[in-house]
């Protein structure tokens, strides 16, 4: 099922978020993990295609995975790292196995600094997969600006540029205050973009992530978060049952306030999925 009419129904949704291993070794156990969250019955699974496509080779087997166990999965894919012929590959294969739903992304510069040049912006990516078949395409967005544009009307630029090009519909960054998702709407519907925006939620369960977090994207962490970590951040089990239950009160504001499309930032955690999903049951049927 393709995802723009998933979210047309207009009603809560909740997805979740797999990342392929590393390594080959640990390929056993993420597919199981994404086996356990898949029975949860997310309204979709997205599989991460790795820093500079290092772990694509895997996105999509367990994508194909999980569409077998009646999932609909979300492929992302980026291009910094990759030439047209690459993408177009990848794209057949996807297609190959009837997933119909791409996540398309510039993706990170690796370490070694090593780009291919044939694109420059994700919307070029977007671009070639509308000419390509009838994918239903979603792109990224930066409630709090991306880190690398100059300011947020540039980036709110750049995002009308990726639905210009064909992408169906937007999932955002994570973060931790409501308020800059609703500021953010208001300011993209203002400049005419009208597709759905899922919003990107991390529960965050050990204090280790937050200082990646802070250093990967420089995402603006409330005061009463902070005190949540300060305080509970040296217990592992107290600090993940905290950033459990901050997720979903998020979560419940965000429908709340008609913010539909929750996309969670598991971590290939089954267990903390369940629970937000549990917390949730009522709220999302």
């Amino acid at each position: 099922m393709k995802i723009r009419d998933i979210l047309a129904k207009e009603k809560p949704t909740l997805s979740f978020e797999i990342f392929p291993p590393k390594t080959e070794d640990k390929f056993e156990l993420v597919e199981k993990a994404s086996a356990e969250i898949a029975k949860l019955k997310p309204a979709f699974m997205s599989v991460t295609y790795g820093a500079g496509g290092g772990t694509s080779c895997y996105t999509v087997d367990i994508a194909a995975s999980l569409k077998a166990q009646g999932v609909t999965p979300l492929a992302h894919l980026t291009c910094v790292s990759s030439t047209r012929k690459q993408v177009c590959s990848v794209l057949e294969e996807l297609w190959g196995h009837g997933i119909e739903n791409v996540l398309a992304l510039r993706g990170d510069i690796p370490q070694n600094g090593k780009v291919e040049k044939d694109y420059r912006y994700a919307s070029e990516l977007i671009a070639q997969i509308k000419k390509y078949g009838d994918f239903c395409i979603g792109a990224a967005c930066y409630p709090e600006g991306h880190v690398e544009s100059v300011n947020k009307t540039a980036d709110i630029k750049h995002l009308k540029e990726k639905v210009e090009a064909g992408c169906d519909f937007v999932t955002t960054q994570m973060f931790f205050d409501n308020n800059i998702l609703y500021n953010y709407l208001y300011r993209i519907r203002e400049q005419g973009i009208t597709v759905p925006v899922i919003a990107g939620i991390m529960p965050v369960t050990n204090a280790v992530q937050i200082k990646r977090i802070c250093s990967m994207s420089g995402t603006y962490l409330p005061s009463r978060f902070k005190a949540i970590v300060d305080r509970f951040g040296d217990n592992p089990a107290a600090m993940k049952q905290a950033g459990i239950a901050y997720a979903t009160e998020q979560i419940i504001d965000l429908i709340a306030n008609h913010v539909n499309g929750i996309h969670v930032y598991s971590m290939n955690k089954p267990d903390v999925a369940a629970q937000i999903k549990d917390s949730l049951s009522e709220i999302i049927r």
